[in-house]
């Protein structure tokens, strides 16, 4: 192509800006959507245009095409902490659930093919001390099952956290069976009616948001990790599978909530054993303490010290640690009800994600919105922001 020379390109110098803009724009469309540097070195071949760089970048970031084939998701402020674990309480007193699975367990019998077997993970809100239960099958009363065994052994929760129904859908296909017992409504009444004749209350965190529970979905990968690197491939019988998974509990429930100290001098680091049965589980046994010469009235005061001072050391090391954040640091102007937006699908590349528009928006204690409500053209949903990403709409109105 010959080049044009700088003394024949006509200089723009109109006020113009939006005719500017507008004949950008179609060179844009006209050049299957070129990025900005080459719209400027495609500009420049027949107009000199004052800002021209600028110009085509706004042109860019305001093509709906554009943004469609890679969207910007939006992005908030971290939200503070719940104040159920920020509190002291007695653990498994407020737990969030999940379910892992499935894992194939054997009866040993000749021509007997695999049994799928699944893992409810509960986790205690507070002290992140963790109980692992084998579910046998997905059915309303397996379920139900495993939460009795949870709760006689326990205690009985208050309050009870678990995952939106949503959230499985961009998992494998293994899975669906997964997704479709525990979301389907007949389980949901069933374990409504459950807890509310216990008085406990059952929350479910908005649909695809992980990130709201990121306590059982941390647990859970940890659960897994271990599982899936000591057993591989050992075919395992269902109690078998209830052996490796207690000792599975056991092991996460010996990590220390806070960083290990370099000084031996220093206490010990605190973890859900402590909390549980006053010890790390997989700590060797203690020798036996002479008890004859304290009287009843000094032996309360000493469990009352000792309980104080865990709880002081889990207020002052373990507390402080929670408040380090390391990404959402800045909070971003809150979306607008009205607006357009793209739907994140993990399923899907992004030219076939949905366009919604948001209907209403959920704001926090703080004022910042974390999660809205859409309506799409097959009906209406709920996601948080971090899924959505905006349509620019006026930018070339301007």
């Amino acid at each position: 192509m010959e080049l044009v020379n700088s003394e024949k390109r006509k200089s723009i110098v109109s006020s113009n800006l939006k005719s500017h803009i507008s004949w950008i724009y179609v060179r844009h469309i006209r050049n299957f959507h070129a990025g900005p540097k080459a719209l400027v070195a495609l500009t420049r071949l027949e107009f000199w245009i004052v800002n021209v760089r600028d110009l085509a970048r706004r042109v860019v970031r305001s093509c709906v095409s554009c943004v469609r084939y890679k969207p910007k998701l939006q992005e908030q402020l971290m939200g503070s902490l719940p104040a159920e674990r920020l509190l002291p309480q007695q653990p498994f007193s407020k737990c969030g659930i999940d379910f892992c699975g499935p894992i194939n367990t054997y009866l040993r019998i000749r021509g007997k093919g695999p049994v799928k077997s699944y893992l409810a993970v509960f986790i205690c809100m507070a002290s992140k001390a963790v109980h692992i239960e084998v579910v046998s099958e997905l059915s309303t009363s397996a379920f139900l099952a495993a939460l009795k065994r949870m709760i006689a052994r326990r205690a009985l929760p208050s309050d009870i956290y678990c995952d939106n129904a949503t959230n499985f859908t961009g998992a494998a296909n293994h899975l669906h069976e997964l997704k479709k017992f525990m979301f389907d409504r007949a389980t949901q009444d069933a374990i409504y009616s459950f807890c509310s004749s216990d008085f406990i209350n059952f929350h479910f965190i908005p649909p695809r948001a992980p990130h709201f529970g990121g306590l059982w979905e941390a647990a859970v990968k940890s659960a897994k990790g271990l599982l899936s690197r000591t057993p591989m491939n050992t075919r395992l019988t269902f109690e078998e599978l209830t052996t490796v998974a207690a000792e599975v509990e056991a092991i996460l429930n010996s990590r220390p909530l806070t960083p290990l100290s370099s000084d031996p001098s220093d206490y010990g680091a605190i973890t859900p054993g402590h909390l549980l049965i006053g010890k790390s589980l997989r700590a060797l046994p203690e020798r036996q303490i002479n008890t004859v010469n304290f009287t009843n009235l000094q032996h309360f005061d000493v469990v009352t010290a000792i309980k104080q001072e865990f709880c002081r050391r889990w207020s002052s090391e373990y507390i402080n640690e929670l408040r380090a954040r390391t990404k959402w640091s800045q909070s971003t102007t809150n979306i607008n009800v009205e607006s357009l937006v793209i739907i994140h699908d993990d399923n899907r590349p992004p030219q076939h994600w949905k366009f919604g528009r948001i209907e209403a928006v959920v704001a926090g204690k703080d004022g910042l919105v974390r999660v809205a409500h859409l309506r799409t053209p097959t009906g209406y949903c709920s996601r948080p922001v971090h899924k959505l990403a905006l349509i620019p709409t006026s930018d070339l109105k301007d």
